[in-house]
């Protein structure tokens, strides 16, 4: 299959790109190689042999529609991503993501392309699942910072006050997205579905959890909490945890990402035209953010984590996968257990970083 794969050269697209080419596809990356990404504004050295690169943006509509000529399908992971700063990013965010989707999609409009796999986010969610004993399944409100600065960091049932126990979030579960980005990936898929129906599209929108591997940004208010611990060791500080350490993710190596990628890519164009579904992409091991620093910090050698008590009002308290759709369906399985996944990205090169610790 001859794919075009935006953002091939950032974290995930070059994982993203090894593993179509080791599959046997024709990979063609358009990527903008923005410096916020990519210091020099150059590939990082994780380049997969045998990509063609074309060196653009996705918002640029001539440089889009001259990448999409001969191409079967679409994997696009180009996107501004993370939490951000604060609401200055906004414009940003909607230019990246909203805007470059959808001068992508009217381009593959126009040039017949009509399968696509979307680089989705679990952040579409907004805090996770929870049920109250009494209530059952509720939807907790928006955080309040009165309550964060008291240290008061777990979520309550906005009908009784009482303590929620949090589960898995499925992909049939309401949209609630709480900051930008969150927003941003969310129109990004809507666009998609609208695209879609418009034109007998097919799409995959894979909602990825905290992805984290080898190649992460190093030193960047952008990357993954995973990144940023990792880059705190590498400078010999200790991480900083926020909150009290507690908040539930899923941590899902990059690896398995590109795995799935392979695997939607391989199932879009059974799908009925004009169809977009989506997919949790995430490990089924859930973890604390602060279990994740500890594991990190021991595989280095320290120094150990701080439990800062600090926050930041656009994060979620807990969100983690289930994932079974993606198994039952496109016959996908993560490989790489939380604990060796950890292990060796304690040492693995970030974009950026000279070299690996020894």
């Amino acid at each position: 299959m001859n794919v075009l794969l935006t953002g091939g050269a950032g974290f995930i697209g070059s994982a993203v790109a090894a593993r179509l080419l080791a599959d046997g596809h024709r990979v063609r990356v358009l990527d903008a190689l923005l410096p916020a990404v990519h210091p020099g504004g150059t590939w990082s050295t994780r380049r997969p042999e045998g990509v063609e690169f074309r060196h653009a943006d996705v918002r640029d509509r001539a440089a889009v529609e001259q990448a999409l000529e001969g191409v079967d399908a679409v994997c696009h992971q180009a996107a501004m991503v993370g939490l951000g700063l604060d609401l200055d990013d906004a414009p940003d965010y909607v230019g990246c993501n909203d805007l470059g989707t959808a001068v992508l999609l009217a381009a593959m409009h126009r040039t017949g392309v009509r399968d696509l796999v979307l680089a989705g986010s679990m952040v579409v969610y907004g805090e996770g699942r929870y049920r109250c004993a009494e209530h059952g399944e509720v939807s907790p409100g928006p955080r309040l910072g009165a309550e964060l600065d008291a240290g008061r960091f777990e979520p309550p049932c906005p009908l009784c006050g009482a303590a929620l126990a949090p589960g898995l979030v499925g992909e049939d579960a309401p949209a609630d997205p709480r900051n930008v980005y969150a927003a941003s990936k969310l129109a990004q898929e809507h666009l998609s579905a609208a695209w879609a129906r418009a034109c007998g599209g097919r799409v995959l929108a894979l909602r990825y959890h905290n992805v984290y591997g080898p190649g992460m940004p190093r030193d960047t208010p952008y990357a993954g909490v995973a990144a940023l611990f990792r880059s705190a060791l590498a400078r010999g500080e200790a991480p900083r945890v926020f909150e009290d350490g507690g908040q539930r993710r899923d941590f899902v190596h990059v690896d398995d990402v590109a795995a799935a990628n392979a695997a939607a890519l391989a199932g879009v164009t059974g799908r009925p035209d004009g169809s977009s579904r989506a997919y949790n992409v995430g490990s089924g091991e859930v973890r604390t953010v602060g279990a994740m620093a500890d594991a990190l910090a021991d595989a280095y050698g320290g120094p150990a984590p701080v439990v800062t008590g600090e926050y930041r009002l656009g994060d979620v308290r807990h969100v983690t996968a289930d994932s079974s759709r993606l198994r039952a369906e496109l016959g996908w399985r993560p490989r790489v257990s939380f604990a060796d996944g950890m292990a060796a990205f304690a040492t693995a090169p970030l974009r950026g970083e000279e070299k690996a610790r020894g």
